[in-house]
């Protein structure tokens, strides 16, 4: 086979061609990379709004996904634990962000924090239902860790019976998004933290119903009282409304995205070390109210925390199980 010469001319005039091609290509990324002004009109502190902080992170972390190739997904989450979850008068604070660029769609809902643990005579980091003051990554904590996560596997568990308001019986079923982190967070699974809809069944006892694909081999099932704790708090996972959850979990079932949840340990012991030395924190972002309240924020890594659940534990072991009594008047 021949080889024929190119011109020089041609040769430099394909290289200038492909030095415009990628010129322009990485204006494209730059551009695309740069928060788009409607999405900008929601940026803020406001309710229903969020901060330039928590969108530029959670972006930035996207984006990086999206270019590795991990993440097809049109839509990505953040979550701003600083907001206060609980407004008073039955109203929720919208704390949790669904984003979606490409239909220019954005929507904030509600979300749990992580209520934290009081190990009485030893140490208290429970967080109140209304701000998140303690954070911290160490397994049963029930705390909640901010940074990067991609949302992974979905799954759909039986948890028993309840009575409708129509007297009727109805299978309660929920599902769990596990998360899993990097950095900090990259502990996720072994924590189990992910996303799950706020309701769950109290006051268990066994009802007979032979005639259900759920009876165990005497005929009996759980039941009991379905709760909606959307104003509440969770063991550190992210709980939605289960109204909510009905729209984010088809979202991200068999397709990951990417949740950014801020703050970070470094955010805190930013917030922390000014607030003690009583210095202006116009450089830094976290909501006013909830700082109010709180006075300063305080982060409790896995390294400090977690010995000391442990020895918890083996100084206050749970006492045996209890059978599940049969239902009386169900």
């Amino acid at each position: 086979m021949r080889l024929r010469s190119v011109p020089l001319g041609v040769a430099v005039l394909c290289l200038f061609a492909v030095a415009i091609a990628l010129t322009m290509s990485a204006r494209s990324f730059a551009r695309s990379s740069s928060i788009p002004a409607w999405l900008q009109a929601h940026v803020g502190e406001g309710e229903g709004q969020i901060a330039q902080v928590v969108l530029e992170r959670a972006r930035a972390l996207y984006l990086k996904k999206v270019s590795e190739g991990s993440v097809k997904n049109p839509c990505y989450f953040a979550m701003d634990a600083t907001r206060p979850g609980d407004l008073g008068n039955s109203v929720l604070g919208r704390r949790y962000y669904i984003i979606c660029e490409a239909e220019q769609s954005f929507r904030a809902v509600s979300a749990g924090h992580g209520g934290g643990r009081n190990l009485k005579g030893v140490v208290d980091f429970s967080n109140g239902r209304r701000c998140a003051k303690n954070f911290g990554n160490a397994v049963d904590s029930e705390l909640t860790a901010g940074g990067a996560y991609m949302t992974a596997d979905t799954k759909t568990s039986f948890k028993g019976y309840y009575r409708t308001a129509a007297k009727q019986d109805a299978v309660f079923m929920r599902s769990f998004v596990q998360f899993d982190g990097e950095g900090e967070t990259a502990n996720a699974r072994q924590r189990v933290i992910g996303g799950h809809p706020a309701a769950l069944l109290k006051g268990m006892c066994l009802l007979k119903k032979p005639q259900s694909s759920y009876a165990d081999h005497d005929g009996f099932v759980p039941f009991g009282k379905l709760v909606n704790y959307a104003g509440g708090r969770s063991n550190g996972c992210t709980s939605w409304s289960p109204s909510d959850a009905q729209l984010i979990i088809p979202m991200i079932k068999d397709n990951p995205t990417t949740l950014y949840v801020y703050p970070e340990s470094r955010d805190i012991a930013a917030i922390a070390q000014k607030a003690a030395s009583r210095q202006s924190l116009s450089s830094l972002y976290w909501n006013a109210s909830c700082l109010k309240e709180i006075g300063a924020p305080k982060f409790w890594p896995k390294k400090t925390l977690e010995p000391i659940i442990a020895q918890y534990k083996q100084d206050h072991p749970a006492p045996p199980p209890q059978p599940v009594p049969i239902c009386k008047n169900p």
